[in-house]
């Protein structure tokens, strides 16, 4: 490997078949459709456990549509059944590869709730029908593909995938799994986003290639029993043992905030534009072995090890292989795969989408009406957020689209997508006013460790000007037919308070009347586990918020959301939150709990007690979590307090910690005194609850997560009592 970063870009690919220039109208789902194309086979057979919707927030549709471009021949098959093989061959036996994804949502976040309660719809299926995926479906289809056609390469991805790519807490059984390649059984798992992965697996097969052979594919795992020759190895699991890595003093540090590359206040960076080629590799060959699958079931000390390994690894740049053994043989993590440049994300966002649902489908589909009047701005987060996905699936460096590119989405929506009445739902992606934000300094951004570009602080090095993004939508707005553009998407708000124009703009031209922001919490505890700013931040944010939307002359309001039960969070940090409610008159109408998906910063914290963002201290004291249903549903009552059904709870928490003080019926009390009820009304009122069938069973919150977000521990809904 060379000093200087080089690789193949998309543009240095040939296209398979040179003389298929045109698109198909949709990609085939049924043999009837490729006889119609008049193929006698697909190149490439995508699985997913979505409905098929051709539009680029979709990832099968990405996926298929560019492989299209390069000349593939791709079919879909949708939500099969999975109970028998006759679905997964209803196309035929693919000429290179089977591309196996849940969809757009891990299947187990799709089908239960935060409390491991089923869920009853399911926002990806036409007719919103629960069922139509099994549990752990990656897994399940590509063991399926396997049996009906056992020599088809099989190559597994998108966030189910990404996230189970090593050892992990299982939250839905409460066990310690393999890497999902080994119960899938894949050729290849593939994790971050997929097109240059799948574009360089398509070639390489292609020209006769075998699979077991493609090992030096960037973001990409394989079963291996020793590791790849030439590597040197660095042995991690213990950890206690320091890891210094040449030029870096300190790998588990930001060394944009330790080395002479970070400049002081007196220095000044100039800012330019995101030019990849200026990174630079380390060019020795060098793996980092993890604690075994073994040593992680016994030892939460070494799963808090092993997952702050996994998080300090994620930079494109500076980032080594990773290794990590499970009995005789291991699961080999390559470096991660290479952001897109702007040029290569228009390539992708330019492909020819029809923006609908293929017209099989009878019936609506809750996830498209949801997005299918928005335009994707962008990729990837640098904000870090302890219990998001984000960061170890679409990396931390922020991949824009150009305004250019993203016009010409909108004036295709607003010409062709059917019921479009000029108004954009979204114009965004993870963080709406992270659009073209980047490091300023090429030089530290390769070889930056940190997990978060803003906390605890923004960083010195991080672009914060929002020119870009309020002028893209000033673009946009002036288009002919365009009536308004709503951003949907999260505002990260310790940004926004840096640059005054973006809210000012955001208030005067794009708030449908409510604004949604995510503070979480307010208490310092959990925020600082969350890694997400402190009240100042929201205050701050509310203040200039109220102030512009007072100029504009407008009525506008902000819907707040929050999390209960993240670890860090006592029930009396839930106390002083429902006080901040009760104060501010706000009454929460839908509480999510912390969800703790796999590998998530914030699901090591509630697994093991330790934070893995930093060097692991056995003698520390635990972080606390409340787990179990019951402590879980308390927590989560605290914010209804409002609900009469939550108050003998929360009656029982005060008295707990000696709050009784809170309970009456004074108005700086949270709940009214316990009612006294005669025997007689006891009676009665049982009675009808009976007739009524109160007890008949429990109803769960179905709090669905929006459509095609990797965040999955938002809530919303939360209503400020006029």
């Amino acid at each position: 490997m060379s000093e200087e970063f080089k690789f193949k870009t998309l543009f240095d690919y040939p296209k398979y078949r040179k003389d298929y220039d045109r698109s198909v109208p949709f990609l085939p789902m049924s043999r009837k459709e490729m006889d119609q194309l008049g193929w006698d086979s697909c190149d490439i057979i995508l699985v997913t456990g979505d409905a098929y919707v051709d539009h680029p927030s979709f990832a099968m549709a990405i996926l298929g549509r560019f492989l299209e471009h390069y000349g593939y021949r791709v079919g879909i098959i949708s939500q099969p059944d999975w109970r028998s093989r006759d679905d997964f061959m209803k196309l035929g036996r693919p000429n290179l590869y089977f591309g196996v994804s849940s969809g757009n949502m891990d299947s187990m976040v799709n089908r239960y709730t935060a409390d491991r309660k089923l869920r009853h719809d399911d926002a990806y299926t036409p007719g919103n029908v629960f069922g139509k995926r099994p549990d752990r479906a990656t897994t399940v289809y590509t063991q399926r593909c396997r049996e009906s056609y056992h020599d088809v390469p099989i190559v597994i991805g998108g966030i189910e995938a990404s996230l189970r790519r090593v050892a992990h807490y299982d939250y839905w059984s409460e066990t310690i799994k393999r890497s999902i390649i080994f119960d899938a059984k894949a050729d290849l798992v593939l994790y971050g986003m997929g097109e240059r992965s799948v574009l360089d697996i398509a070639h390489r097969l292609a020209t006769g290639e075998k699979i077991s052979d493609i090992r030096d594919l960037r973001g990409s795992g394989f079963i291996v029993k020793e590791p790849l020759p030439g590597w040197k190895g660095i042995d991690a699991r213990n950890p206690e043992r320091n890891i210094p890595i040449k030029p870096y003093p300190n790998p588990y540090e930001c060394s944009c905030e330790t080395s002479e590359l970070h400049p002081g206040p007196e220095q000044k960076v100039e800012k330019r534009e995101l030019d990849f080629s200026e990174r630079k590799l380390i060019p020795k060959k060098e793996y980092v072995l993890m604690p075994s699958w073994e040593d992680i079931k016994n030892s939460k000390i070494a799963y808090a090890q092993a997952a702050r390994l996994f998080h300090g690894e994620v930079n494109p740049y500076c980032a080594r292989a990773l290794m990590q053994y499970h009995g005789d043989r291991a699961v080999w993590l390559n470096q991660p795969p290479i952001p897109l440049s702007t040029e290569e994300m228009d390539l992708v966002y330019s492909l020819p989408f029809k923006k609908l649902p293929h017209p099989s489908y009878k019936e609506p589909i809750p996830a498209y009406d949801m997005i299918k009047f928005s335009v994707s701005t962008m990729r990837g987060c640098f904000g870090g957020c302890a219990f998001c996905s984000i960061v170890a699936h679409e990396g931390k460096i922020v991949q824009s689209r150009s305004p250019e590119n993203i016009i010409r989405e909108v004036e295709y929506m607003r010409d062709h997508v059917p019921g479009f009445t000029g108004v954009v739902s979204d114009l965004g992606g993870p963080s709406a006013n992270m659009y073209r934000l980047n490091c300023r300094d090429p030089k530290a951004e390769a070889s930056c460790r940190r997990q978060s570009c803003l906390f605890p602080d923004v960083c010195k090095n991080m672009d914060t000007d929002q020119s870009k993004a309020i002028d893209l939508y000033r673009r946009v707005r002036e288009l002919p037919g365009i009536k308004k553009i709503v951003i949907s998407s999260g505002i990260r708000l310790d940004l926004a308070i840096l640059d005054k124009r973006y809210i000012r703009e955001i208030v005067n031209y794009h708030v449908g009347g409510y604004l949604k922001i995510a503070p979480e919490h307010t208490e310092p505890g959990p925020l600082n586990c969350m890694m997400k700013p402190g009240m100042e931040t929201y205050n701050r944010f509310v203040e200039l918020f109220e102030m512009y939307t007072h100029e504009a002359g407008k009525e506008q309001y902000i819907i707040p959301y929050f999390i209960s039960a993240h670890p860090g969070t006592t029930n009396l940090d839930m106390i002083r939150l429902a006080l901040w409610l009760k104060k501010h008159n706000f009454r929460v109408d839908q509480v999510q709990n912390f969800y703790p998906t796999p590998m998530a910063v914030s699901t090591t914290m509630y697994y093991t007690g330790f934070n893995p963002i930093g060097k692991i201290d056995p003698s520390a004291t635990p972080i606390f979590s409340v787990t179990g249903e019951i402590k879980r549903r308390v927590q989560k009552a605290i914010l209804r307090y409002h609900d009469p059904d939550n108050w003998d709870l929360i009656r029982n928490v005060l008295k707990e910690l000696k709050m009784d003080n809170l309970i009456g019926n004074r108005s700086e009390c949270l709940v009214p005194p316990a009612e006294r009820k005669s025997f007689h009304k006891v009676k009665s009122t049982y009675r009808q609850d009976l007739a009524n069938g109160k007890f008949s069973g429990m109803k769960s919150q179905n709090n669905r997560p929006a459509g095609g977000k990797n965040d999955y521990n938002k809530s919303g809904g939360n209503k400020r009592k006029k």
